[in-house]
């Protein structure tokens, strides 16, 4: 069934929402708010319908002709056809909307809270680190790339326009270095990761592969002459969603890698976390420790910690820091980074749930949890350590909205809402909150 809609706003995802002639709902990839399309309904699903787009009949204003096919068809730079002005007001649109529907905060005081998305300086070329699919195809050859969106077919890359531009174009030399190591081989190379830092220069090649004989010395010459690699390492674990770690090997360099945020410098292993824009990342820094005023002197917790990102400055600013952290690599890129900065942090590993009860009683804490956002219990863990404030950290705004209310149930109240815009290009965004108890 073909259809003529006007298209209103973006949704949390890649597509813009209109409404079908009967009223209901569509989403469609491709198309931009403003624009009038004719598309073909391709799913009912009672409440709202799927389409694709077949032709843009009037184009809107915020329409923009997309930089890079590749980073479309793999679905790595989705809202790229939208003006960064557009982009940045429809993701501040999604932060306030699921206040709105998620938390059942009234729209007039989500208005107020929700300052406008802080922009990225850099609307491509903005990420240090790309992370590929590996594969050897049915004709025996390995191949490096991105999975074209909602398939499993590998996209061979050549460029990724989202990546610094020193590392946009490692992709095509790693493939052929690993292609002539592998030979008629498979070595169970099945990911691989780059990492860049533009304050250091340093550039890290993580190889993903399952565990078994690995040809470590002519991978590391091979791989360090085709991109001067300043680290490779390998990481051995089972391919799967549940990628069980069970060994990581030095080929070649420190086996870390090394970025700058600000005036703080951080030491990260090959399967440890670190944020991909890393100007950005100093933003939302920035913006934490504004909102919980001065930390100088006060006893603040930071869950979920990481390499110490939040802790370390934080820690510099005089603050007592306190951080848990569940994943090995990261409490040992922690302790390593406190030391590297000079600072003392009591970094305890574990989960933040279990954790958190024997904290004791908290002036702040910070909390920058996984997509999932926080367990059902924690906000109500939180409040008994009674901080006088939360800093909540999020890249998912309707887990983060969902939590917002459990907060509110608790004594809590949102007391200010910044959007950062981590990804130009996609619909996802940073969101740092702050919220103050109340009762």
């Amino acid at each position: 069934m073909q259809q003529t809609v006007a298209f209103t706003r973006m949704s949390y995802g890649v597509d813009a929402v209109g409404r079908l002639d009967d009223g209901k709902a569509v989403f469609c990839p491709l198309v931009a708010p403003g624009d009038t399309a004719a598309v073909e309904v391709v799913e009912d699903r009672g409440s709202f319908a799927r389409a694709r787009l077949i032709e843009v009949v009037e184009p809107s204003p915020c329409r923009v002709e997309p930089a890079s096919l590749y980073d479309q068809l793999s679905g790595a730079a989705p809202w790229q056809h939208l003006s960064y002005k557009a982009q940045l007001k429809a993701k501040r649109d999604n932060v306030v909307s699921q206040l709105v529907r998620t938390a059942h905060l009234a729209p007039e005081k989500v208005e107020d809270l929700v300052a406008p998305t802080m922009r990225c300086k850099r609307e491509w070329a903005y990420r240090n680190k790309i992370e590929m699919s590996a594969r050897i195809d049915d004709r025996g050859v390995f191949n490096l790339g991105y999975m074209r969106e909602g398939t499993d077919e590998l996209l061979p890359v050549e460029q990724t326009m989202l990546a610094h531009t020193k590392i946009q174009k490692v992709p095509k030399a790693l493939r052929g270095a690993m292609r002539f190591v592998l030979g008629n081989r498979d070595l169970g190379i099945y990911r691989v990761g780059v990492r860049h830092s533009m304050a250091t220069g340093e550039l890290e090649v993580a190889a993903w592969t399952r565990p078994g004989p690995f040809p470590r010395a002519l991978f590391a010459k091979t791989v360090g002459d085709a991109c001067k690699a300043a680290s490779i390492v390998r990481v051995m674990a089972d391919e799967g969603a549940a990628r069980r770690i069970k060994g990581v090997e030095t080929l070649s360099g420190r086996g870390f890698w090394r970025e700058r945020v600000g005036d703080f410098c951080f030491s990260t292993q090959a399967p440890s976390f670190f944020q991909v824009n890393t100007a950005q990342a100093g933003r939302l820094v920035e913006q934490v420790i504004e909102g919980l005023g001065g930390v100088a002197g006060k006893y603040i917790a930071d869950l979920y910690a990481g390499g110490g990102t939040f802790s370390i400055p934080i820690a510099a600013a005089g603050a007592d820091v306190v951080a848990v952290e569940s994943a090995g690599s990261s409490v040992r890129d922690l302790r390593f980074n406190a030391d590297l900065n000079g600072v003392q942090i009591d970094v305890v590993g574990g989960d933040a749930a279990r954790e958190l009860a024997d904290l004791g009683e908290l002036d702040a804490l910070v909390v920058d949890p996984p997509r999932a956002g926080l367990a059902a219990s924690v906000p109500s863990d939180i409040a008994v350590a009674r901080p006088r404030k939360v800093a909540y950290v999020s890249c998912d705004p309707a887990t983060w909205a969902r939590d917002i209310e459990r907060f509110s149930q608790v004594g809590y109240e949102l007391e200010r809402v910044q959007p950062v815009d981590m990804f130009p290009q996609t619909f996802h965004v940073e969101v740092v909150s702050i919220l103050s108890r109340v009762r």
